[in-house]
C-alpha cells in the first residue's frame, strides 16, 4: 500500500541538507512528493533564486529517492497538500509555519495528516543563504 509523504522548498542551490530532508522524509512513507516554489512565490518570500521553477523541478526530479516533483502552488499551498492527499507532511526545519497551524487550516478542510518537523542537517555548512554568501559574493 502506498503511504505518501509530501515536503515542500525551494531547492534553488541544491545541496546536501536537502537530500537530508529527503531523506528524513521518505523514512516516513514509501512515495515522496517534493513540491517546488513557484518563482512569484520564492520572490515574494524575499529569495533570489538561480534557478527557474522549472530548472528547479527538473533538478529534484532526477534525485532517485523523490518519485514526484511538482510545482506548489501560486496562491496556497494547501491545495496541493488536499490534492495529493498525503499521509504525512513534512516541514523543514526553518519553515516558517507552525506544525500546529498547518494542522489547523487542515482540520477545517477535514483532512487529518500526520504532520511532521524534519532537523537540521549541518546548518553551519548546508544552509542555501550561506552557500549563496560563500559562492556569490
Amino acid at each position: 500500500m502506498k503511504r505518501k509523504v509530501i515536503c515542500f522548498g525551494t531547492f534553488d542551490i541544491l545541496h546536501l541538507g536537502h537530500l537530508n530532508y529527503f531523506q528524513q522524509a521518505r523514512k516516513l512513507g514509501n512515495h515522496l512528493v517534493v513540491v517546488i516554489a513557484r518563482d512569484k512565490n520564492a520572490e515574494k518570500a524575499g529569495k533570489k533564486v538561480v534557478f527557474s521553477e522549472q530548472e528547479r523541478m527538473e533538478m529534484v526530479r532526477n534525485i532517485k529517492i523523490v518519485d514526484e516533483a511538482i510545482l506548489g502552488s501560486l496562491d496556497d499551498p494547501i491545495t496541493v497538500i488536499i490534492e495529493k492527499g498525503p499521509a504525512v507532511v513534512c516541514l523543514g526545519y526553518d519553515h516558517k509555519i507552525t506544525e500546529g497551524e498547518l494542522q489547523e487550516r487542515l482540520r477545517e478542510l477535514n483532512f487529518y495528516p500526520q504532520i511532521k518537523r524534519m532537523e537540521p542537517y549541518k546548518i553551519d555548512r548546508y544552509k542555501s543563504g550561506r552557500i549563496r554568501e560563500r559562492s556569490f559574493r
